[in-house]
């Protein structure tokens, strides 16, 4: 199923947060870890993010929804705060 966003929304599969370094130290549990995803398509307004960009966005700002085992979001294109 294909999730078209409207206007200045993105959608992105939430990606698990990281529980070691690629040097392999083990990180511990913290108040609030970055929440990172993966652009899966934008609306015709979205300008700064594209397919495929990996994100980090404000995670109470957006609408959670999970189809076909995967978790995806929607959020506006201003609450994406980088893209790595």
């Amino acid at each position: 199923m294909a999730l078209k966003p409207l206007k200045d929304r993105v959608v992105a599969i939430v990606e698990k947060p990281l529980e070691k370094t690629k040097s392999g130290i083990l990180l511990g549990e913290a108040k609030e870890k970055p929440a990172y995803a993966v652009v899966e398509s934008v609306g015709s307004e979205v300008k700064d993010v594209k397919k495929g960009d990996k994100i980090i966005y404000k995670e109470y700002s957006t609408t959670e929804l999970k189809i076909d085992d995967k978790n995806y979001i929607i959020l506006k294109e201003e609450d994406v705060l980088a893209t790595l």
